[in-house]
Order: structure tokens, then C-alpha cells, then sequence
């Protein structure tokens, strides 16, 4: 505790000297942070509106949040501001601590703020369209987790339309970690369930965006809808956990649409690697890559992915005038929490920007996370046990006439990397 008060001066943050109460100093900070997903019918194990509830579990949450386990958000701060970071304090981690230390006490009722209430029904109001998986899926009460694609058609979609937002509604949310969600309009025969991980198993036409437990639907931003193809099929990652029992999950996705053609344009400038094979026990294997823009753009979010083995992730931007904007950094990536990240302004970055990503697996032992015990080689893959590395910095080109540029320097990169998606790492010698 003596580290986080110390943390909490070093940042001007001064730490009230009363001994904290539930009702005047602890409720806000759990009702604002935590309860999104500690809420009844949400993933979180137990609810954190209710005083008696709290108390059952204040020395866990003292746990959890000084060891920043909770809220779960993995980027290190200073470095960028996201939208919705779910990030405590250093004064509100000490807070919890000494409220903790001394007992839990619950204070005075008069000073309990109102509890937040989540909403039931479509947060958005009614949408113009709804998607329904035909079968629910069943989810064991024990086991790993699962992984799961569905690929479920769209009615009523016989000609182009404009997504300005989407929402993601589980059945049970309980069970359900978080979701990605691609549009198809291939028409090419697919199973319409299959186990996937890592990657979805086809070539999207569109990818719409992710949904995770406490999060708001999904926004387009202004004059940027996304272009939904006729006769498009929804495709839905959905990663369940088991909570004990046997339970199913029907889950709907609603999609609400505008007239308004987009007159700007969302792109993924993604920087990825397959040149990935990490000797077993090799703790600091590092993996880079590398894009530069020939037109100036606006960066409004970034997605990371990587597998099991992956520990850190870095992204940056080398300006023109060699100067250098972070652009992600994180120290300690769970698979298990992965977020699509939106930034509270957008990043302004002009032509001739180097974009690079550096990621650092650790296949030894001492990775709690690792697959395989005793570790073994990995090697490029789809799979629980390959790995992966990407790092897609979201981007609206500042002057939309300059998108086919940036479109071709992005085919320009996969064609220089076709060698590599296709690399089969040497055996190692005997």
C-alpha cells in the first residue's frame, strides 16, 4: 500500500485522510468501473450494487484491483487516452485498500449514491433489422473455453445499405466472453456452425466491429457507415466460457441503417507477421512489422491479436520529422481480454507516417499462460496452440479523393508478404 500512496503523490492525487465508507466513498467507484459487468445477468460471477454483497467479497476486490487484474484493461497508462478505459486510479486503488483493511465499513445510507440501472431492451431503441441465430448453442458446465463461428443469412438484405451502428445481444450473458462480428457476401458454401480460434476461417467482406460485456454498441463514425453488400451473411466469433452448469445461448444482433452514403471511409491499416516460430523455452522472442502511408490519416482506434504466448505489444508512428506518437502499449496481453480500442480524439498523422508494431512471446515455463508443458516449438497458425501477431490501427484518410493511394500500398504490402503467408518455418537441426 506504501507503493500506492506514494504512486497516488507522485501523480498530485491526494489521499483523504478519513477512514473510507461504502456508501460515501467505495459505491461510486464500483458503480462506475465495475458494475457494467458485476451486475445480475452479466458475465461477472457476483453482483456489486448491493452493500451485503460487497462486503461478502472486499477482501477480493482489495486483491484484485491493487494488482490491476480488475478492471481488466491492458493498456499501460500515459502513453494514449481510449474511449471507456476501464482504469482505476492510484488514489481510488488505495481508497478500496484502506476501506478493506479497515473492516468494510458500509457508512452512512443517507450518502449512497443511486445505484445504475442497465438497461433490457435494445439500448438503441428498435432496430431496423434483427439477426437471430436459428439454433441456440449449448455450453457444458465444465471444460475449456469455446470458441465458435456461426455463419447465419441476413433477410430482407436485396439491396446496399448504409450500418451506422450495430448492437450485440446475448441470450445469456453469462456465458458469453465477448463476440466479433464479419459480414460475408462470397456466397461460398460454409458450415453454418464451427469451431474457430484466432481467426474466423474465411475472408470477410466487412468487418463490423467486437462486443464484450459492459461495452456500448457500436458506433460509426459520423459519415462513415459501413456499406452492407445485398445478399451478405452474418459471420459471429463468439467466445463462451463454462460457469459451472449447463447453459445454451441464443444471441441476436440488431442493425441499425441510414440513407446517408458514408463520404468518409474507415480503413484497416494492418501491420502482421507470419514469420513466427519460437523455439521452445525461448522467453524474449520478438516479432515486428512495418507500413508507411503515403497519404495523411486520422487514427481512431486499434485492434491487437495475438495468441496464448504473447506478452507484450507495442505500436507507434514515426513522423516525417522523425518524431514518435505512441500509438498502443501494452505490458502483459491476456488472450482472454481483447478489446477493439477507440481513441477519445483521433490521431492526425500525416503522409509519409511509418507505422510499427514490435510484439514479445514468452514460450518458457515461467509463462502461466503457456499451452504446452514442457514447452514446445511454435510456429505461425490459426490454432489454440499456434501463434499469431497483427496490430490494425483503424484510420479515416484525411482527404477521402487519396483512398485509392493507401489502397494500393496496402495490396502492395500483402503481395511483398505473400511469401511469407505461405512460409513453413525449417525444421530444426538434429
Amino acid at each position: 500500500m506504501f507503493v500506492l500512496l506514494l504512486a497516488a503523490a507522485s501523480l498530485g492525487q491526494a489521499v483523504p485522510p478519513r477512514t473510507p465508507v461504502f456508501t460515501r466513498d467505495i459505491a461510486p467507484i464500483l458503480y462506475s468501473n465495475c458494475a457494467p459487468c458485476h451486475h445480475e445477468g452479466e458475465i461477472a460471477p457476483f453482483p456489486l450494487l448491493r452493500f451485503e454483497d460487497v462486503r461478502k467479497h472486499s477482501a477480493l476486490i482489495a486483491k484484485v484491483t491493487r494488482s490491476k487484474l480488475m478492471p481488466p484493461w491492458k493498456t499501460v497508462e500515459g502513453y494514449n487516452h481510449f474511449a471507456g478505459e476501464r482504469r482505476l486510479s492510484a488514489v481510488q486503488i488505495v481508497t478500496i485498500q484502506r476501506w478493506a483493511a479497515a473492516g468494510a465499513p458500509e457508512g452512512d445510507p443517507k450518502l449512497l449514491p443511486a445505484a445504475p440501472v442497465f438497461p433490457e431492451g435494445w439500448r438503441l431503441g428498435k432496430p431496423d433489422l434483427v439477426v437471430t441465430v436459428p439454433e441456440p448453442a449449448s455450453i457444458p458446465a465444465e471444460g475449456p473455453d469455446i470458441y465458435q463461428c456461426f455463419v447465419v443469412p441476413m433477410p430482407d438484405n436485396t439491396k446496399q445499405r448504409y450500418i451506422r451502428a450495430v448492437e450485440f445481444r446475448p441470450s445469456n450473458r453469462r456465458v458469453v466472453h465477448h463476440a466479433l462480428l464479419f459480414t460475408d457476401a462470397s456466397h461460398i458454401p460454409h458450415p453454418p456452425k464451427y469451431p474457430c480460434f484466432g481467426t474466423i476461417g474465411l475472408l470477410p467482406t466487412l468487418g463490423i466491429g467486437g462486443w464484450s460485456p459492459g461495452n456500448e454498441p457500436i458506433r460509426m463514425p459520423e459519415g462513415a457507415a459501413l456499406p452492407l453488400a445485398p445478399q451478405s451473411r452474418l459471420v459471429a466469433q463468439i467466445h463462451y466460457h463454462p460457469d459451472g452448469k449447463a447453459e445454451e445461448d441464443q444471441w441476436s444482433v440488431g442493425f441499425y441503417f441510414t440513407d446517408q452514403a458514408p463520404v468518409r471511409r474507415v480503413v484497416d491499416v494492418g501491420m502482421a507477421s507470419r514469420l513466427i516460430d519460437i523455439p521452445a523455452g525461448e522467453a524474449h522472442y520478438v516479432v515486428k512489422a512495418h507500413f508507411t502511408s503515403p497519404i495523411a490519416v486520422d487514427a481512431v482506434g486499434i485492434i491487437p491479436h495475438a495468441h496464448l504466448l504473447c506478452r507484450e505489444m507495442r505500436g507507434w508512428a514515426i513522423l516525417p520529422d522523425g518524431s514518435k506518437r505512441w500509438l498502443l502499449n501494452i505490458r502483459d496481453w491476456d488472450f482472454n481480454w481483447q478489446d477493439q480500442l477507440k481513441y477519445a480524439k483521433p490521431i492526425r498523422l500525416p503522409a509519409d507516417t511509418r507505422f510499427e508494431m514490435e510484439f514479445v512471446y514468452d514460450n518458457s515455463a515461467a509463462n502461466p499462460r503457456n499451452p504446452h508443458s514442457p514447452p514446445q516449438r511454435v510456429v505461425w497458425g490459426p490454432g489454440t496452440d499456434d501463434e499469431m501477431a497483427g496490430l490494425h490501427v483503424q484510420a479515416i484518410p484525411v482527404h477521402m479523393e487519396e483512398l485509392p493511394e493507401l489502397g494500393q500500398a496496402l495490396w502492395g504490402a500483402v503481395m511483398r508478404s505473400v511469401g511469407g503467408r505461405f512460409y513453413t518455418p525449417p525444421a530444426p537441426p538434429q
